[in-house]
């Protein structure tokens, strides 16, 4: 991610629209660039090592370091709605700037050839008027301006007022997404900390403590993948076919496919491939379908964890799941109940 803080500040009252649009493509440039890499401080490592065996701490940094990730995915989410969104007053500001430009010179050019005639058109005052909606609401009532000539005067007021709005939004989307650069960086510091920390303890295992650790990472085998049940639908089916052809994928912090994956991303990713979209994050799949019984779990069903729903994974049916565990570790099977079920979810 790339290092350089540079936030873009709204365009202050006066500045001329082309500044504007410079503003709004370094902005959308630098938003672009967010996926390489950053230092990051390290955390407290007093507090989060305090008690119980390196292999715990190890988990413990790990379920920290999972729902900092949740929340960078969040904030990466917001960062590319807002990003789109000004592309979009880009595009939008540009066509509203060609616009006034053309109704202008046209107003002009008639205003021109009537002040050669020696008639002075209102239409020469609201080109040069410090107040031209005060002059707009005079003019109108003259008998001298004609129909014609009302249609233009109004066509240009609105186009005027349309590019207005136009620049006072984009200023405030470039302030939110400022905003929102801040926070997706926040996450990432916090996450590369955390998977630090959790290294630096992972190196200090004992040889059988790794080799504990090792065959807990390995999961259910991949021939071995569970079976029976039917899945609620369709969609459900397809999208565990696709999770399941994922298996044995390494996992990858913020990461949604197609070649590696974290917890929130593996799910959308294999929905996705069913046709079907579901949020980004652990935490908004939890609202993304109805929710059933742990005991009416079928394939497909997502099944969220702890209370915070900070994991997620998919059931496979025959009492696992499949999911994208942690740092270290590859796309495989598990028992369902491997950590607390906080809800079961049918997209």
């Amino acid at each position: 991610m790339s290092s350089h803080r540079s936030h873009r500040r709204p365009p202050r009252p006066g500045t001329g629209w082309p500044a504007r649009v410079t503003v709004l493509t370094a902005a959308a440039s630098a938003v672009a660039a967010l996926t390489s890499s950053m230092a990051a401080a390290e955390p407290d490592e007093g507090k989060a090592t305090s008690s119980g065996t390196a292999g715990a701490r190890v988990d413990r940094l790990y379920e920290q370091a999972e729902r900092a990730t949740d929340k960078y995915n969040g904030a990466a989410e917001r960062v590319t709605t807002l990003r789109k969104r000004v592309e979009q007053l880009q595009d939008e500001a540009a066509r509203g700037q060609a616009k006034v430009n053309r109704l202008r010179n046209a107003l002009g050019s008639l205003a021109g050839a009537q002040y050669r005639s020696g008639a002075v058109d209102p239409t020469v005052a609201l080109i040069l008027s410090s107040d031209p909606d005060g002059y707009l609401d005079r003019a109108a009532t003259l008998d001298r301006v004609g129909d014609r000539q009302r249609g233009q005067l109004r066509e240009f007021e609105s186009a005027r007022r349309a590019l207005e709005q136009r620049r006072t939004e984009a200023a405030g989307t470039l302030e939110r997404l400022g905003t929102q650069r801040a926070e997706l960086l926040r996450h990432k510091k916090s996450v590369q900390a955390k998977l630090r920390s959790a290294r630096r303890l992972l190196d200090r295992l004992t040889p059988d403590e790794r080799a504990e650790r090792d065959r807990a990472s390995r999961g259910v085998p991949r021939d071995a993948a569970p079976g029976g049940a039917e899945a609620s639908s369709g969609r459900a089916s397809s999208a565990l076919a696709a999770a399941q052809r994922a298996v044995g994928s390494p996992y990858g912090w913020g990461q949604a496919g197609p070649s590696s994956f974290d917890c929130s991303g593996l799910t959308q990713w294999a929905y996705g491939q069913a046709g079907t979209s579901i949020p980004r994050t652990s935490q908004a799949q939890r609202s993304a379908g109805s929710h059933v019984p742990l005991s009416q779990a079928r394939p497909g069903d997502l099944v969220i964890y702890r209370a915070d729903a900070s994991h997620v994974a998919m059931y496979a049916g025959n009492g696992q799941v499949v999911h994208a565990p942690q740092p270290g570790a590859q796309v495989r099977y598990d028992p369902v109940g491997m950590m607390p079920v906080s809800a079961v979810v049918r997209p």
